[in-house]
Parts: structure tokens; sequence; C-alpha cells
């Protein structure tokens, strides 16, 4: 991956860089071919949109499955969402949406703008991570009503309306948000094993009608997450650093939600 971040000292590849940053408008679109951790390749579309200080990545896993994933910089809010195709021939719909919305960290991903900026040396490249990051067990024990949640990011209606009933958070998210104004309407304490006896894993449920602790695992296999700085020195010795690259990094996620009917979990049968 290149990205055409030059000294100062470089005017003419400066302004060649900034026209094709200006010839893209506000947004900008990449696309990269990434291998998955069982070996097959996919692409990751990757869009920055400056206006909107957000962050797009999507890709389409060998199910068919349809990964997006959204960071808000405006907000400080990330969005996971998966359409997950129906079983048509066991009384599921066609595609059934999830969405798992958390409190975005500093440093998760580089910004809006450095992204907008990225350009590819070999666009034909398959792309491994340089870092492999743990993977982050997430307990989504909070239901957000996503007709009240532009409140927490307008970005998320768009995003999340499909998903209907399976639009998911944590109960620190929602306290946090809560203590910055956030309407109580906007969630809904999902129950705990506490309070439903004998409430399982979706995986050793039989009944597809019983109630159940559903899992979902997202990875983002390939993302831009830090800004390399190379050091160069100018017309008086004195050494200045610029940006000259991204590292790259993956990362997965482990979502465990309740779900009143294991027939909204029937992955959990081939896991």
């Amino acid at each position: 991956m290149l990205v055409r971040f030059r000294s100062p000292g470089s005017v003419g590849v400066s302004l060649f860089f900034w026209a094709l940053v200006l010839s893209a408008g506000l947004c900008s679109e990449l696309k990269v071919r990434v291998r998955l951790a069982d070996g097959r390749i996919t692409e990751e579309l990757l869009e920055a949109d400056s206006e909107r200080d957000s962050i797009t990545l999507e890709y389409r896993q060998a199910d068919g499955t349809l990964i997006t994933f959204l960071a808000d910089f405006k907000q400080d809010v990330k969005i996971f969402r998966a359409l997950i195709l129906g079983e048509l021939e066991r009384g599921q719909s066609q595609y059934q949406a999830l969405c798992f919305i958390t409190r975005l960290s500093h440093n998760e991903i580089i910004s809006s703008e450095s992204m907008a900026r990225l350009r590819q040396k070999n666009p034909h490249t398959i792309r491994t991570a340089e870092e492999k990051r743990p993977t982050e067990t997430l307990s989504m024990n909070v239901a957000v009503n996503v007709t009240l949640a532009w409140q927490l990011s307008t970005l998320i209606y768009n995003t999340c309306s499909l998903a209907h009933d399976g639009v998911y958070t944590r109960e620190a998210d929602m306290r946090h948000w809560l203590d910055t104004g956030i309407e109580g309407s906007v969630f809904e304490t999902l129950p705990q094993a506490v309070e439903v006896p004998g409430l399982q894993s979706c995986r050793s449920v039989k009944d597809l009608w019983q109630s159940c602790s559903c899992s979902y695992s997202v990875r983002l296999e390939w993302y831009p997450c830090l800004l390399k700085y190379c050091r160069n020195k100018d017309s008086l010795g004195h050494s200045a650093p610029y940006k000259c690259g991204i590292k790259s990094c993956s990362k997965g996620y482990d979502f465990t939600y309740y779900t009143p009917h294991k027939q909204l979990c029937l992955w959990e049968e081939e896991a």
C-alpha cells in the first residue's frame, strides 16, 4: 500500500498529489484484495467520506454474507453490520440483518482525511495485515431502537434500518451515552442469564423456538490502523518528520447477545 505523502521539499510531487485528491471530491474509494483466515481471497471496499468524517469498510464472505464496518469520527461511534443470507427451506426470510454498535476509541483506525489520500501502487497485490490484534469479546446486552439511534450517530439508521430488532450495544456504552444526555428510550436492556433460568448457548439448544444466547463473529482482515512517519532533513540540516505510509492491522470481534428464538441464530449449528 502506498500513501502519497511527501516531504515538504517535494513541491512538484505535492502539487500533483493534491490534484489527485481534489479530483476525487469529498468521497474517496479504494478496492483492496485481501487474504482471509481460511486462505480465500476477497475484495474489500474502503470508502472515506471527508464531509461526514466517516470511513466504511465492506466485504463479502464465502457464504455470501455482506460485512460492513463503519467508523463515525464525529460521534465516536463504530457500527458493524452483517447481512446474512437466510435459509428459506427452514422458514427464514431471504436475509437476516444484525447491527452491533459500540464507542469508537482513538487510534483504532486512521482518520477519514488520511484514508481519502490512500493510493495503491499495485492494486492486484494480495494484502496481508502487518499486525494481528487480539480478538475482542463483547457482550451486547442492550437493544437499540433504530428509529431513535440518530441521537448516537446520524449514520446508524441508513446502515441498520434493515436489522429492525437486531440492533445491539453494550451496557457500558449505554451508560456512557446516557451520561452525555442521550434519551433512555433509545435503549432496552435485554434479559440476562440470571433473569432467564436455564438460558443456554444457542449452540446447545435443540428447540428452534427456545430463547438462547447467540454468538456472531466478525473479522476485519485488513484495515489501515496507523500512519507511519519518516524523517527528512531540510536545507539547514534539521530533521523533520513527515507522513510516508500506513500500518495495516487485522482484528476479530466476537459478539454475544440474547435472542428470543434459536431460529434467528442458525449459524450456531454449523459452528
